[in-house]
């Protein structure tokens, strides 16, 4: 299998104000923006086979303003984590009335039945149906593939990529504008690279 490149979109203004943002369509900062233009030189340097891409906007403009234009497939299972009854609310909000809670452990309260929320082993489904499509593009290109989509689910897909349970997602930082690689070495998964960011 070749390499596999994951994309957090740019900044946007929750990102930036520390909001849980799972499934609400907010849309780049121009910060942001130019972000994802600063990354055209980290993709554009490898061939790319396939790439793939959250159905949410602010990961389409980052997937758009990096050049992925014509090969770029909307995948539904890149969306970000549903968050529940804790969309828009920061984790020291949350921590006023769950001082302990954590996300990859305690997964969110639920929402209402438009986003009722998910629990960690939810999100690892839904990162192994998508690693699944990328062993499957694999077969069928030489090139890379590239997944745009969103900080904690990329931590989650992460974690199973190395064979690891969803929550181990929770020791991969990941800054909004940022290219990772995940290969392999000897046959066995490996981080390659993380959380690049372009020469200032």
């Amino acid at each position: 299998m070749g390499d596999l490149f994951l994309v957090r979109h740019g900044e946007t203004e929750w990102s930036r104000s520390g909001r849980h943002t799972g499934l609400t369509d907010v849309p780049l900062t121009e910060h942001g923006r130019e972000q994802a233009r600063s990354m055209v030189p980290l993709i554009r340097s490898h061939r790319i086979g396939a790439a793939f891409v959250s159905p949410f906007q602010r990961a389409r403009e980052t997937a758009e303003l990096i050049g992925l234009r014509d090969e770029v497939r909307v995948d539904p299972d890149l969306h970000e984590w549903d968050y529940g009854g804790y969309e828009g609310i920061t984790t020291v909000e949350i921590h006023r009335g769950r001082p302990d809670w954590f996300l990859f452990a305690d997964g969110v309260t639920p929402g209402p039945p438009e986003h009722p929320g998910e629990t960690p082993e939810q999100v690892g489904e839904r990162a192994d149906r998508v690693l699944a499509r990328v062993e499957a593009a694999f077969a069928n290109t030489e090139g890379c593939v590239v997944l745009v989509a969103h900080g904690h689910f990329l931590r989650v897909l992460t974690a199973r990529y190395l064979g690891l349970p969803p929550s181990d997602g929770a020791l991969f930082q990941l800054g909004t504008g940022t290219l990772c690689r995940l290969g392999t070495e000897h046959a066995r998964p490996v981080i390659a690279a993380w959380n690049v960011r372009p020469p200032s």
